[in-house]
């Protein structure tokens, strides 16, 4: 799934360091191009990594500004492409290797360690020769007038390898994640800063600590939101700035997945809920039971718009976040670059509200947790949940 698609899987990274004088969109095309994706098709390596367009995955020069310089954003991807060798493959090659060099030298019963090694790289290599490299790209977007960055992708192995790549790129800078903590520290009311700094758990500053030390907050939001959707009607008022008005109403709720984590006998245990909820009556029961919801589908509804995400509480990570489909009017004027840049605008457009939308909810939910009310909401949700 490309940053185009409807339905994306992203993490977001706030772009720490500061950035140079003159010209970004100069400066970001040189650093992009210097760390550019080299094709491997016609040698022998395993394995190559570096920076492409996004609407062009064989490009890696950057020399035209509008490929990856669009208004306030700079869009690249990553390209990681790699020779693997299936396991039985090399093992049969191996063998056979191994087979071939004792029948040259009868007198061995076995081939000698030092050998060994000598075959195993050279049918490492032969196997790769005859290998084609698998392409992957992940898309990314970064805000250079919020510095925020965002990345297609949850795999940890991949966000590593962009993190390692990006640092190495631009100089000077790296990507701070933005976990609930920091998150909370971004959309809280500036009035309720200090309650937030009191109620911060981490014995630290780094992110690790930050993550596992707050892991109150993406809980505590997720069974208020379970609360409200049982409860109340939903509605929600912007509070955040961005493309939405501030004041306009959206309706946000959980429904179809939720996944809940507690202690047990056999230790850790996780409790994956799926499919429509009317009552939530099997999640109410593990909720009585001390679990606690880690993960679940949000939707946000605004208008005619709605959003679908699923949401890794613990680091507020975004799966399978589906935003509106891009509608365009096209007439025979309009040419295939012209129709992408449409597209890229549009789809910023509605993820940025989607976004919007979820930073107002948790920015109603942090007023309520931080703001003295909720010792009363939290034995509203305790009643609720035993007459439930």
């Amino acid at each position: 799934m490309g940053l185009l698609s409807n339905t994306v899987s992203i993490c977001q990274f706030r772009v720490d360091g500061p950035l140079p004088a003159g010209d970004l969109g100069e400066w970001a095309g040189e650093r992009l191009a210097a760390r550019g994706f080299r094709s491997i098709e016609q040698t022998a390596e395993e394995l190559s990594v570096g920076w492409v367009e996004l609407d062009d995955t064989r490009e890696s020069v950057f020399a035209n500004p509008t490929a990856f310089w669009r208004d306030h954003w700079l869009v690249f991807s990553l390209r990681r492409d790699q020779r693997k060798i299936p396991p039985a493959l090399f093992k049969a090659w191996q063998q056979q290797a191994e087979r071939d060099f004792l029948s040259k030298h009868p007198g061995l019963q076995r081939v000698p360690k030092n050998k060994r090694e000598e075959l195993k790289e050279a049918v490492h290599g032969a196997l790769l020769a005859k290998t084609l490299p698998a392409p992957a790209v992940w898309d990314a977007v970064w805000d250079t007038r919020s510095g925020l960055l965002t990345i297609v992708s949850l795999s940890a192995k991949v966000v590593d390898q962009f993190e390692a790549l990006f640092k190495q790129t631009f100089e000077g800078l790296r990507l701070v994640p933005v976990h609930p903590y920091a998150r909370a520290q971004e959309v809280i009311d500036p009035a309720l800063r200090g309650a937030l700094a009191q109620a911060n758990q981490a014995g630290s500053d780094a992110v690790l600590d930050l993550i596992r030390g707050n892991r109150w907050l993406g809980r505590d939001f997720l069974l208020w939101l379970l609360y409200r959707t049982m409860t109340a009607s939903g509605e929600y008022a912007v509070c955040r700035p961005g493309t939405a008005g501030a004041g306009e109403a959206f309706v946000a709720y959980l429904n179809d997945r939720l996944v809940l984590v507690g202690g047990g006998e056999g230790g850790v245990q996780k409790i994956a809920v799926s499919g429509p909820q009317d009552s939530f009556g099997e999640v109410v029961t593990a909720l009585r039971g001390g679990k606690e919801i880690l993960e679940a589908v949000l939707y946000l509804e605004k208008g005619e718009h709605g959003w679908r995400l699923n949401l890794k509480g613990e680091v507020f990570a975004f799966a399978s976040f589906k935003a509106p489909g891009v509608k365009l009017e096209k007439d025979d004027l309009t040419d295939a670059a012209s129709e992408r840049l449409a597209v890229f605008y549009e789809r910023m457009a509605l993820l940025e509200e989607g976004l919007q939308l979820f930073d107002s909810l948790f920015a109603t939910f942090l007023a309520e947790r931080l703001g003295g009310a909720w010792p009363q909401t939290e034995g509203a949700i305790r009643a609720w949940l035993e007459g439930a």
